[in-house]
């Protein structure tokens, strides 16, 4: 005979967030997964062309990215749990993922500086326009995801977001995770693997 507690999931399992936010998270790793895919088809056509971008990259700066993000995420996710028990130090944690974050962002402006100034751009050759092109638009879906942090800390601090209702903390965070997921795979395909 077995148990039916490990049969069962618990009654109050559910997606975190707002389905909403769910089907746009959806939609944006669709919009993701067909550019990786274009990239590992034009890659595989090319790859001495790939090979050659990937060189003049600057692999401790993305490192140091992946860092950073999968560091902000952590403390995102901990801030969801300190709220959701209503413990303090949440608001903190948001300001912190917010600060460490922007190592991503300042390490991408000046990457981007960087290899600009060495006369790389959209149009120098296909690694390159898919490089700037996949890290551009991730690099605006960090900035969207740092001003959700902005927001849910600010929310956090007025009271709005108090542990009763976690939808609005939730939705941002379950945001910010994909943003993280993308990098994940956004980090060895360029700098990696190419």
């Amino acid at each position: 005979m077995t148990d039916q507690s490990l049969i069962q999931p618990p009654a109050n399992r559910h997606l975190p967030g707002d389905l909403a936010v769910w089907m746009f998270i959806f939609a944006e790793l669709a919009v993701f997964g067909i550019l990786f895919i274009g990239f590992t088809v034009a890659r595989s056509l090319d790859p001495a062309t790939f090979h050659a971008g990937r060189d003049v990259l600057h692999p401790w700066v993305g490192l140091l990215n992946t860092i950073a993000l999968i560091t902000a995420s952590y403390l995102v996710a901990t801030a969801v749990h300190q709220l959701r028990h209503r413990e303090p130090g949440s608001q903190l944690r948001l300001w912190l993922a917010l600060a460490v974050s922007s190592v991503y962002t300042a390490g991408k402006l000046w990457e981007y500086g960087d290899l600009y100034s060495l006369g790389y751009n959209l149009g120098t050759d296909t690694f390159f326009m898919f490089y700037f092109f996949l890290t551009f638009f991730h690099f605006m879906h960090v900035v969207l995801g740092q001003i959700i942090l902005t927001v849910l800390a600010v929310k956090v601090r007025r009271g709005d977001y108090d542990g009763s209702d976690m939808n609005g903390m939730e939705s941002g965070a379950s945001y910010w995770h994909m943003v993280d997921l993308v990098w994940l795979v956004l980090f060895p395909m360029i700098y990696v693997l190419a």
